[in-house]
């Protein structure tokens, strides 16, 4: 019903808009649209308010469309080679990128496509992106439920009125080959209605032995100008992937075994299988003369097949899958199915209003998400062969592929609706002053159906959190900047407590300051940011009554992640362009029941750091070449398990995790309608691993090339 009133309101404003002015002038509308474009880079559409980034008291970071085609970005991976305390924490089965922030997990949450929540559990496709925006810190006021550490917002190309387009084909290391086109332009001759179409498909190996995936890609989207002040952008966005999981060979004894860099120990017929859709409608419009509004509906949906060996030293019911120190490996077989729905309307009101020495930029907005996901576990297979992790692995000696039960069938439905509110209050020309609050309503009913037994296990919980923000802006002038700000954000909690109830959500407060510096006549940009983050309310294994149930939960841990970041851009000239970042956090226990206090929280690097360099040659006789270099550093991390307090002879142990740099050449040639990129990434075969607990290691990709042609028309 709720899809039904928006839409309704969509053709009802259109009509109020029509009404200010029934004429359009396609060319004034084209300028317009393309002015609207290179504002938007001074800022993120996250924000919500159209501000410039000398008024926004947060740190952010956007990468433009030209820099994606510089340093021929294809993964997530890619784009966090430029983004210092922004990191992969893990590669889980190799067939996901797990991101976190400033000591934050970044999951599903915090992931956007286009402003829509995103599912991040499969390999992203970044071929048709026009941009990649990130704000880093609390975004709880514009989207509700997310973690601290920061959010990323993926930009797809967007319609023109122009025709144009182009084709790429691209080969690379591994057998890896994949092409891509782009198709825009007008549809009807008074150029008011727009269309693009963005496709891809890759599919090749891996330098893991027996590891191979697929996938495609197709982003059409059309774009109308309902009025001279309205505009109606519809977009769908499919994506699917298949690929072989790859859970590494193990860990022995809370030490990294040291194997040929392409052993593969996992079930050649394994298979991850993924796929995602997501369909938007964003209506935009002017009303009132002095209000701008903007509207969005959407509707996603993902399913997830995993259907693979069990991970080494993972679950030790049914007899165990720990590798022990002769290597020896008895393997299990796992099954489980998802499948989400998930539907967003969204109502957003911004103003700027000015009123004698005060101006403010006011938002007021609403949104109600609802999500449904379904999960069955199957029965695990935990006999199926045994294999020597020291030996090469032969396919050819699997057993067939078993047939597993069904288990349980958890189905979640999550309920949320938030008002919330923002002003930016300026005060003559130095002052400005940042308010903002959220009210939340979140129901959470879960479900949980065991087949053997056929009952029902019901839960149901609602919380009502609110979540504050306050920054205050101080500006020098328009070069320099200092600001400071508070703000707080929920996370939600799964398991229950000992009564069988749900876990309220947990409140994580945030404080940053920072300094924002445009030099040289803004040709350099330098960015100073430090933070505090505190979780007060972490949700840990309840130790009531001897429970060792992890699904059952109290209140009682606490975390705080304290660092600094560093951030410098100079472009001297039209053809350099320089990054440099650096990184320092550390996120501790403050206080548990399990762990000890004053210990690191896992797969957080203290130090990060990045720098990168690209040079356009626009004459002589490297004219249309260009040649650039990104590095990216990772410090020491601690994987393993956690030592635990309260355990006697606990022999769980930390790993630790040697830092890297990893260094990849760019270059590129142009003639005429075509282009030629080269890659090569790794340039120093670094060797290093993404460790999740002590049952998934993935070595980073060894040296490796790409080369691709583009042909635009």
């Amino acid at each position: 019903m709720k899809f039904y009133i928006y839409l309704l309101a969509f053709i009802f404003l259109s009509f109020i808009a029509r009404a200010q002015d029934n004429t359009i002038d396609s060319q004034k509308v084209n300028r317009l649209k393309e002015v609207a474009i290179a504002a938007s880079l001074k800022t993120t559409q996250l924000s919500k308010l159209n501000l410039t980034e000398m008024d926004l008291p947060q740190a952010q970071f956007i990468l433009s469309s030209k820099q994606l085609a510089q340093q021929q970005i294809i993964s997530l991976s890619d784009v966090l080679k430029n983004t210092n305390g922004i990191y992969i924490m893990g590669t889980t089965g190799g067939y996901q990128e797990e991101i976190a922030a400033r000591g934050a997990a970044l999951a599903s949450s915090n992931t956007f496509k286009n402003g829509i929540r995103y599912f991040n559990g499969m390999k992203l496709v970044l071929s048709g992106l026009e941009r990649v925006e990130i704000v880093k810190g609390n975004a709880a006021i514009e989207y509700g439920n997310v973690a601290p550490g920061g959010v990323i917002n993926l930009i797809t190309k967007k319609p023109k009125v122009e025709q144009g387009g182009g084709v790429s084909l691209n080969y690379a290391s591994f057998q890896n080959f994949s092409s891509a086109f782009d198709v825009y332009g007008a549809i009807d001759k008074s150029k008011r209605i727009a269309f693009r179409l963005n496709a891809s498909y890759s599919k090749g190996a891996s330098f893991r032995n027996d590891v191979h995936a697929a996938s495609f890609n197709v982003n059409p989207s059309l774009q109308l100008h309902v009025s001279p002040k309205s505009t109606l952008l519809l977009e769908a966005d499919y994506t699917t992937n298949n690929t072989v999981p790859d859970f590494g060979a193990g860990i022995i004894n809370y030490k990294l075994v040291d194997l040929p860099r392409e052993r593969f120990t996992g079930v050649s017929w394994g298979n991850y299988a993924a796929k995602q859709s997501l369909i938007s409608a964003k209506y935009t419009t002017s009303i009132f003369s002095h209000w701008k509004l903007n509207a969005v509906l959407a509707y996603r949906t993902y399913a997830t097949d995993l259907f693979t060996n069990t991970r080494p030293n993972g679950s030790t019911s049914g007899g165990g899958t720990l590798v022990d120190a002769q290597g020896n490996w008895r393997r299990g077989i796992q099954k489980t199915t998802v499948d989400d729905f998930y539907t967003l309307q969204q109502l957003d009101l911004t103003r700027t209003i000015k009123r004698n020495a005060f101006k403010h930029e006011l938002l007021l907005g609403a949104d109600a998400e609802q999500f449904t996901t379904s999960t069955i576990v199957y029965a695990n297979d935990n006999n199926y062969d045994t294999i020597n992790i020291f030996n090469a692995y032969n396919a050819s000696l699997e057993p067939a592929v078993p047939v597993l039960n069904k288990s349980t069938k958890t189905t979640m439905a999550v309920q949320r609706a938030g008002v919330y509110v923002q002003d930016l209050i300026s005060c003559a020309t130095k002052f400005k002053l940042l308010l903002g609050a959220r009210l939340n309503s979140i129901t959470t009913t879960t479900n949980s159906y065991t087949y053997a037994t056929q009952t029902n296990a019901l839960s149901n919980t609602t919380d009502k959190p609110f979540s504050p923000k306050i920054g205050l802006v101080y500006q020098f002038n328009a070069a320099h900047m200092l600001f400071a700000s508070y703000s707080n954000s929920f996370s939600q909690n799964t398991g229950i407590d000992i009564y069988g109830k749900a876990l309220p959500a947990s409140i994580i407060d945030q404080y940053e300051l920072g300094l924002k510096n445009k030099i040289r006549d803004g040709k350099m940009q330098l960015n100073l940011t430090g933070y505090i983050i505190h979780n007060d309310n972490l949700a840990q294994t309840s130790l009531a009554n001897g429970n060792t149930n992890s699904n059952i939960k109290e209140l009682a841990g606490a975390t705080r992640s304290a660092g600094v970041e560093v951030d410098l851009m100079y472009n001297p000239q039209k053809q350099l362009a320089i990054m440099i970042g650096y990184s320092f956090n550390e996120t501790i226990y403050t206080a548990s029941n399990i762990y000890i206090v004053g210990s690191a929280l896992r797969y957080n690097p203290n130090h990060t750091a990045n720098a990168s360099v690209h040079y356009e040659f626009s004459k002589g006789c490297f004219k249309n070449v260009s040649l650039g270099a990104i590095a990216q550093y990772t410090g020491l991390r601690f994987v393993g398990r956690s030592t635990r307090l309260t355990v006697n002879n606990d022999n769980y142990q930390l790993i630790p995790i040697k830092e890297f740099i990893v260094v990849d050449l760019v270059a590129s040639y142009k003639w005429k309608q075509w282009k030629c990129n080269a890659k090569l990434s790794n340039i120093f075969n670094q060797l290093n691993y993404h460790v999740h607990d002590d049952n998934s290691v993935n070595p980073i990709t060894p040296r490796n090339a790409s080369l691709q042609f583009v042909y635009n028309f």
